[in-house]
């Protein structure tokens, strides 16, 4: 049993190399499944789940569905999106996945874009759970819960946030309550 295991691994590998991709998506992954039962007959059927396990066992990039996809192709500008040791990183940090964001809708992207939105979710939860933390200083609790608001104003309506952005930073609340932002700009 154990030595036909690795035989139908052998196949599935060394049929993998001939077919040669980059990313195994399941229309490879049946391509290379209906290619092992023409060529091998009996011996090469085999299921597209355990073609996937034996090609991600083996390092290739596999992937089933379109989450994943997004994910592993935008993986890099996903990396050190949510960066907000103060409110100047933060406004970067929101620049960042707004750019994302609209380079992913105009390309059709919906799975990049939901995981922007995601980001930003988890990125106003960070913020909101730092602002509620008894134990931060306060004028940093009073800098996260002021974050926590932008993203929820970004998430909510990303087209008006930065002319909002501009005009609440010019507030005299938001002076009087973090005059020293004016020295980080």
């Amino acid at each position: 049993m154990t030595e036909g295991l690795k035989t139908k691994k052998a196949l599935i590998l060394k049929t993998a190399r001939e077919i040669n991709v980059q990313k195994w998506t399941p229309a490879e992954i049946d391509q290379l499944r209906r290619r092992l039962v023409a060529e091998h007959g009996e011996a090469g059927k085999t299921g597209s789940d355990y073609i996937a396990d034996v090609l991600k066992d083996a390092g290739q990039s596999v992937v089933l569905n379109l989450q994943e996809e997004a994910e592993e192709q935008y993986e890099e500008e996903f990396e050190d999106l949510l960066h907000f040791k103060t409110l100047v990183d933060a406004e970067v940090s929101v620049m960042r996945l707004d750019e994302l964001m609209r380079k992913f809708r105009a390309h059709g992207e919906h799975a990049a874009v939901d995981r922007v939105l995601n980001v930003a979710r988890l990125g106003k939860r960070r913020a909101e759970m730092i602002a509620r933390n008894h134990k931060v200083e306060p004028l940093k609790r009073a800098e996260k819960e002021e974050i926590a608001g932008w993203f929820r104003i970004w998430l909510e309506t990303p087209d008006a946030f930065f002319d909002w952005l501009d005009v609440r930073k010019q507030s005299p609340e938001f002076r009087a309550k973090f005059p020293q932002l004016e020295s980080e700009e």
